[in-house]
């Protein structure tokens, strides 16, 4: 692939969200949940976990069974008053990227506000050429399949020239059926005939994508 794009996630790809934003984003989806549905903690945290399970986001579940303003429900679930402290982040990775050959473009399901607010405070910002966060694919998260589409439209890309890199194996299923070349990120032990690549770190991918 001589000049590839490269469609990169952002949470637990190019940051560790698991320590701290993760668990904050959790708890306000579930107090979210609480107070718009009028249900309690149990209720509302199965309901959380159910969504996620059966559309890959929870934002898609409250919209089709409950008709969940998207705008209103990211913007109060992913709200964080220290960004910066809660980050998780390699500093080498900004030069990692300027390694990888090829357009590179963010393909998040997180709202714009929170996306363009972790790209800042790591410096990660102007190694991509464009940004997709959810409002751009028309609250169609990952992996629902619109959503690429939405985004290859956009920039009139063939999914034969793009690298998905992800650390959701479910994404990665609906890339790898589009045609896509697809990197997980991931320190666990299962494989997947969905994934091209496997690696532990972001930071890895110089040394490996000449497979790809």
């Amino acid at each position: 692939m001589k000049n590839p794009v490269w469609l990169f996630d952002l949470d637990n790809t190019l940051h560790n969200a698991s320590p701290h934003i993760f668990p904050h984003i959790n708890l306000s989806m579930r107090q979210y949940i609480e107070q718009h549905l009028g249900v309690d903690e149990d209720e509302a945290t199965r309901i959380r976990q159910d969504y996620w399970v059966r559309y890959g986001a929870t934002l898609l579940g409250l919209m089709r069974h409950h008709g969940t303003d998207p705008r209103h429900f990211l913007r109060e679930t992913h709200q964080f008053p220290d960004l910066k402290r809660m980050l998780v982040f390699d500093k080498p990775l900004r030069h990692t990227l300027r390694r990888l050959p090829g357009r590179k473009i963010i393909f998040s399901n997180a709202p714009r506000h929170y996306t363009e607010a972790v790209l800042s405070l790591t410096g990660l910002g102007d190694r991509f050429s464009a940004v997709y966060s959810v409002e751009n694919v028309g609250f169609q998260p990952k992996p629902m399949l619109s959503g690429f589409l939405a985004l290859l439209r956009a920039e009139r890309l063939a999914p034969r020239n793009c690298i998905m890199v992800e650390d959701s194996l479910a994404n990665l299923v609906t890339a790898k059926k589009l045609g896509m070349k697809t990197v997980w990120v991931s320190t666990g032990s299962r494989r997947s005939p969905y994934v091209d690549v496997k690696i532990s770190s972001a930071l890895e991918l110089p040394n490996r994508c000449g497979r790809l």
